[in-house]
């Protein structure tokens, strides 16, 4: 008899874990978030549990409710939080209409994960230029061969464009950004660091 593909409360319920690593408080973080936010950024990227430090989640609100996905942070200052993606996509078609988001970075591994509530805007349109420039090669074709958001009829229609803009632009030469692409700056209202702690007494120190 083949095994049920349900998985019961219990072994759920087993999935518990304790937690132990060294807390936080207002005299040992920070008191610049940005600041304290790289810091932590810095240690996640050292962890070798953490594959991708810079991964988050972006949370976005649409006419037909929330909507979550992973996309990568490409940089941090004092004015925001900077990603970049299609302007096509379902993402940005929200926060047009929205842009009140969140972002959350969750680093498992260090019992750790930090909440950003702010707004997203779009960035300078050289600034942009400029960081898809220095993208690899096959990420700027994939870029250029992807209508995010949209349904094809197969993989290989992709894969298809893929190779006909690979072949009008070769490795080494100068690939155009497409005019749909771009960043956002999510400048935040609020960050919230957590910090996992024994007896479920988390650690939450929020700016």
């Amino acid at each position: 008899m083949a095994e049920s593909p349900e998985i019961s409360r219990e072994a759920i319920s087993a999935m518990r874990r304790s937690y132990g690593e060294a807390g936080i408080t207002e005299s040992t973080i920070n008191p610049d978030p940005i600041a304290q936010f790289s810091l932590w950024l810095k240690e996640a990227a050292a962890n070798s549990m953490i594959i991708e430090a810079n991964a988050m989640v972006l949370s976005t609100l649409g006419q037909d409710g929330p909507s979550s996905r992973t996309v990568l942070l490409k940089d941090v200052d004092k004015n925001g939080f900077t990603f970049f993606t299609n302007y096509q996509s379902n993402k940005s078609r929200q926060i047009n209409a929205n842009p009140n988001v969140s972002l959350l970075f969750p680093w498992y591994p260090l019992e750790r994960q930090v909440i950003v509530i702010g707004s997203a805007t779009k960035i300078d349109s050289a600034e942009s230029e400029q960081y898809f420039a220095t993208r690899p090669w096959s990420s700027q074709i994939g870029a250029l061969a992807s209508s995010q958001s949209e349904v094809i009829d197969s993989r290989q229609v992709l894969e298809q464009r893929f190779k006909e803009l690979a072949e009008k632009y070769p490795e080494g030469s100068v690939v155009p950004k497409p005019e749909n692409w771009g960043g956002y700056l999510v400048k935040p209202s609020s960050i919230e660091f957590w910090q996992g702690r024994y007896s479920r007494l988390h650690d939450r120190l929020r700016f």
